[in-house]
């Protein structure tokens, strides 16, 4: 009995939807002269010129340690963020090659156990994509409302210290500027969770690749006779062809990323860990920065977490 065709698409539509969203998933298509380009320009210029005013004020801020600090390990985030953006869009041809990769027969599982092997590593993608969702929201919500619930609105103080070429604390000035620090923050979350989680999808394909083809191999015994035997062996090598060249593919597109990831991931957590001894402790600033922390973490630990899952399927025997 044939069973229905694995939808790779489907299992991971939320994650390409928000992409989609933030105009980095333009679809098979790819990017042409349509308004999704224009979009797309549009979001990835809002992002730069939050990252440019952040930058500026920098400048103003050298020498108060404590705000130089509260700036640099946001402009390191934003940055790598604006990095990763710039890399799907330049290299949207390559993720949608993969998407067709992933649908492609050799990558169906052939059986129920095949499929469960598949749901077993996607269920913990899921997990991880869904606690990782948790704490960015966590971080942006508290930056968000950090001064409407400390009550410094009041004093026209922004989400995110900044510099803008006019006085902001003049109404209307203030809260367009302020929804614009929000907007871009929340676009921000989003471009990071969805680029890290859909990096940490192909990883999980390649892991369950692995499986399959483990699978496949262990089962050429129950041939009934050469000629079927060789038939699987001969699809065996090909799938494991086609794993070898996705793998390299993926890696390839996402290793500058990673490398990033660690590098930006290792100095923010540095001056965020030290911006936790200098503020108040217990105050909303103080749970802010410690859920940032967390949020860091997470983010590193499903490189590390889909990485050791490849490698532990790869050596495998």
């Amino acid at each position: 009995m044939e069973i229905k065709k694995f939808n790779w698409k489907s299992a991971i539509s939320v994650n390409t939807w928000f992409l989609k969203l933030i105009g980095l998933w333009p679809g098979p298509d790819l990017y042409k002269m349509n308004k999704y380009t224009f979009y797309m320009i549009f979001v990835i210029f809002l992002i730069n010129s939050h990252i440019f005013f952040q930058a500026a004020n920098a400048i103003n801020a050298y020498k108060n340690l404590k705000a130089l600090i509260t700036i640099m390990f946001t402009i390191f985030t934003k940055l790598l963020t604006s990095a990763k953006m710039l890399m799907f869009v330049r290299k949207s041809g390559t993720l949608q090659r993969f998407m067709l990769q992933m649908e492609s027969e050799e990558f169906q599982p052939k059986n129920d156990q095949q499929v469960m092997m598949v749901q077993r590593l996607l269920k913990s993608w899921k997990k991880v994509y869904f606690v990782f969702w948790v704490m960015a929201l966590c971080i942006v919500s508290l930056r968000t409302f950090f001064p409407l619930l400390d009550g410094t609105v009041k004093d026209y103080r922004l989400p995110l210290r900044a510099w803008y070429p006019y006085d902001y604390k003049t109404s209307p000035l203030y809260e367009i500027t302020y929804l614009h620090q929000v907007i871009c923050d929340w676009i921000s979350a989003t471009a990071t969770v969805n680029t890290d989680t859909f990096i940490a999808a192909l990883m999980m394909c390649i892991g369950t690749q692995c499986d399959i083809l483990s699978d496949n191999l262990r089962h050429l015994t129950n041939c009934e006779d050469d000629g079927e035997f060789n038939k699987k062996l001969v699809d065996c090598i090909e799938h494991h062809k086609k794993i070898v060249r996705f793998a390299i593919d993926c890696n390839s597109f996402f290793n500058e990323i990673v490398l990033g990831q660690f590098v930006a991931s290792s100095l923010t957590l540095a001056l965020t860990m030290f911006e936790v001894t200098v503020v108040e402790p217990l105050s909303i600033e103080c749970f802010a920065l410690m859920s940032y922390v967390s949020g860091a973490c997470v983010e590193t630990f499903q490189y590390c977490w889909f990485g050791q899952e490849v490698q532990a399927r790869v050596s495998h025997q």
